[in-house]
C-alpha cells in the first residue's frame, strides 16, 4: 500500500507548476510518470500490463517514416493497461492536462476502439487517474 507522504509526493510531482512558463509536453509528462509510478507501487502484479505508447515527441521525416512503417498509428492513447476485466478486454488512457484538448485524430481514434468493445479514459490529473485504475481493476477476474 502506498502511503499518505508518498502520495502526496507524487501528487505534487504531477502538478507542479515552474515559475516560468514551460511545454505544454513537460507538464504531461510529469502527469503520466506521477501516474505510472503510483501505479507501479499501488498494482505491482499488473507491472508488466501496463505501458506507454510514445506516438508524441519530435522525431525528423526518416525516424517518423521508420515507425510508421513499423505499425505506429497516430492518436492511440498514452497508456494501456493490457487487462481484460469483467465487461473490457483493456483500458486505454488518454494523459491531458487541465487545459489540454484531445486532437481530431485522438478523438476517432478512441471512437473506434471503444466500438471494438476496450474502454477509453482521459485522465487529467492523478487522482483521475487512480480512481480509473481502481474502478477497473475492481472489476478484474482472479
Amino acid at each position: 500500500m502506498i502511503s499518505k507522504s508518498t502520495l502526496d509526493i507524487l501528487r505534487a510531482m504531477a502538478d507542479e507548476q515552474p515559475r516560468q512558463r514551460q511545454r505544454h509536453s513537460d507538464q504531461e509528462h510529469r502527469l503520466q510518470c506521477a501516474c505510472v509510478q503510483w501505479f507501479r507501487t499501488q498494482h505491482p502484479k499488473f507491472n508488466h500490463n501496463l505501458f506507454a505508447v510514445p506516438n508524441g515527441g519530435r522525431r525528423d521525416k526518416v525516424t517518423g517514416a521508420k515507425l510508421k512503417a513499423e505499425g505506429v498509428l497516430a492518436g492511440v492513447a498514452d497508456l494501456i493497461l493490457l487487462k481484460s476485466n469483467a465487461d473490457y478486454g483493456a483500458l486505454l488512457i488518454e494523459m491531458k492536462t487541465g487545459s489540454g484538448k484531445q486532437s481530431e485524430v485522438q478523438g476517432r481514434w478512441q471512437k473506434a476502439i471503444e466500438k471494438d468493445g476496450y474502454k477509453y479514459v482521459l485522465c487529467r490529473s492523478l487522482d483521475d487517474f487512480m480512481r480509473e485504475i481502481n474502478a477497473y481493476l475492481k472489476e478484474v477476474q482472479g
